[in-house]
């Protein structure tokens, strides 16, 4: 009788246990059916109110509003681009859209302003685009390491002074390279009027490679150039096998050379692109591509099922150098809380003159383009955050 009833309140006990919820599990499937969106290819963007993914609307809008007042005053006909930059190389528009943008959480349109869909020049930024097919590189085993002196495996004679020669891809990718020499009409001093416009700087001697930041597009587009002997193929078609088309880019965007910019490449004349638009040419996007790129960084490289560049090369170009600004590999940082005090350290972004802006928050989940504006971004940056609540 007592092994009768000892055995009925084990059974009663079991099965008791088993209608209870099992909070593991049911947490395990929670996290298996979120999955992590990301947008088709074309107009298939969901939108989401702003409530529906933590926002405050009220404030959003007002963030809005506010950046919708903030137009640069770069001309709009290019009228003002020798005089800044100095002597052309490349074509450049007849005009540029007026200020716009779109605001990303979790992926989805929470607001979008202005003309989205122009591919307008974006400078600088195409720095940062230049700095991923080096991380896609390096991913390929083109490059064995970005330490590696690029004179290892560039013999086009570039690097083949004492001087050039102790540079690498790591110093190229902080612009801390020191590159001496004359590219494309331009020489790496920026010393003169009429080549370099506004920009023109004073001389001032040479340091080691590695040792001395300087913002520098001669230096950049040899860097660029480098990239394309080691890909043996035009770096847009790179761009756009590796990068664009797996994200659903438009086919509206286009990365042009200079004039003078073609290279004999294994018996083939090859465009060599630019680090931007200041001597023309460079990349024209418009602002829904960039905030594909820009989200693709928000998700660590990887688009849907896809690896595109490694969460390894995310992590070190959003990795401060030694030297100069708070600076990765062709982005800009903000550990030091000084590029956006009011936004978080773990943020960045690629910039470009005009203004031209991709911001990525990972705290908040958030990917904000913003073009043509004439601020540093920090004011805007701080009315969006105050409209996240959860």
């Amino acid at each position: 009788m007592k092994n009768i009833s000892a055995r009925l309140l084990l059974f009663l006990l079991l099965g008791l246990i088993s209608c209870q919820p099992n909070n593991t599990s049911t947490s395990n499937q929670t996290a298996t059916s979120t999955k992590v969106y990301y947008p088709e290819k074309g107009d298939k963007w969901e939108r989401k109110k702003p409530e529906q993914v933590g926002m405050d609307a009220d404030l959003l809008a007002q963030a809005v509003a506010y950046a919708q007042t903030q137009e640069t005053k770069r001309a709009k006909d290019f009228s003002d681009q020798e005089q800044t930059f100095g002597k052309l190389l490349g074509p450049i528009p007849n005009d540029r859209a007026a200020t716009n943008g779109i605001i990303l959480r979790h992926g989805y349109i929470v607001a979008e302003w202005g003309d989205t869909e122009r591919a307008d020049p974006t400078y600088s930024i195409a720095k940062s685009f230049l700095s991923t097919l080096l991380g896609v590189a390096l991913d390929k085993g083109l490059i064995k390491n970005v330490q590696d002196p690029v004179a290892n495996y560039i013999k086009d004679g570039g690097y083949d002074s004492e001087h050039n020669r102790k540079i690498t891809w790591h110093h190229h990718a902080q612009q801390t390279s020191e590159w001496e020499g004359e590219l494309f009409g331009k020489t790496h001093t920026f010393v003169g009027k009429e080549e370099f416009g506004s920009g023109e700087r004073k001389p001032r001697a040479l340091q080691e490679p590695g040792t001395f930041y300087e913002y520098n597009d001669v230096r950049i587009n040899r860097f660029s150039l480098s990239m394309l002997r080691l890909w043996k193929k035009p770096l847009p078609e790179v761009l756009k096998e590796q990068i664009m088309n797996p994200i659903g880019a438009s086919d509206s965007w286009q990365y042009l050379p200079y004039q003078n910019s073609f290279v004999d490449v294994d018996g083939q004349q090859l465009p060599s692109v630019s680090g931007g638009t200041r001597w023309g040419g460079g990349l024209w996007i418009n602002t829904r591509d960039e905030a594909r790129f820009g989200y693709l960084f928000l998700r660590q490289g990887k688009w849907k099922n896809q690896q595109l560049v490694s969460a390894d090369w995310v992590k070190q170009a959003t990795t401060p150098g030694p030297h100069g600004p708070d600076y990765g590999y062709l982005w800009w940082l903000n550990t030091q809380k000084k590029q956006w005090p009011n936004a978080p350290a773990t943020s960045y972004a690629a910039l470009g003159a005009g203004s031209n802006t991709i911001w990525v928050d990972p705290e908040h989940d958030l990917v904000v383009v913003w073009r043509w504006h004439g601020t540093n971004g920090d004011e805007f940056f701080k009315r969006i955050i105050a409209a996240v609540k959860k």
